[in-house]
């Protein structure tokens, strides 16, 4: 059995170019369902009900540590598509080493947000970009596990696809 540890490692690749040297993290997004309060009659008391495949607006968040010529991706007012190739490392209970696994994070969108960061002697900037969400994916060992196209009524879980009746039923497929 894999015993899940930690991150090892990670890269991030902006439009298909060479990896983004110089990034300190990333804050992945949550996945929070839009809602409509319920009650009345019938109902005792009242409760939260999810807009069937409607999420909430979405922001993938990268920290960088200094400005380079890399992150100019990021100043234009178009698209980007964002590649995080992660590697997770985990304890194998049964022959007592150490295996990592990729994983990965695809995000298309349009950065909404960049903070320049400060400039002190010796330090890092401490600057970011933010990116609005139109389009995500998360794979594990090869294996796509969520993937959600807000503008393509896209919404797959576990090779489930949640959108597809509704892209049926609105003359879309």
């Amino acid at each position: 059995m894999l015993f899940p540890e930690k991150l090892n490692e990670f890269r991030v690749f902006a439009n298909d170019k060479p990896n983004l040297l110089g990034v300190s993290d990333i804050e992945l997004p949550e996945l929070n369902s839009m809602t409509e309060t319920v009650n009345g009659a019938g109902i005792y008391g009242e409760y939260e009900s999810p807009n069937y495949g409607h999420l909430e607006s979405m922001q993938l968040k990268i920290s960088w540590r200094v400005i380079t010529d890399e992150l100019t991706d990021f100043y234009k007012p178009d698209g980007i598509k964002i590649d995080c190739r992660l590697v997770n490392q985990h304890f194998n209970t049964k022959t007592r080493k150490h295996e990592i696994t990729p994983s990965r994070v695809l995000v298309h969108g349009a950065v909404t947000k960049n903070s320049l960061g400060k400039v002190e002697k010796g330090s890092p900037y401490e600057g970011s970009s933010e990116v609005e969400i139109h389009y995500i994916k998360i794979e594990d060992k090869g294996k796509v596990l969520y993937e959600y196209d807000r503008h393509n009524y896209i919404y797959k879980v576990d090779d489930v696809d949640y959108g597809e009746k509704l892209r049926e039923l609105l003359g879309i497929l």
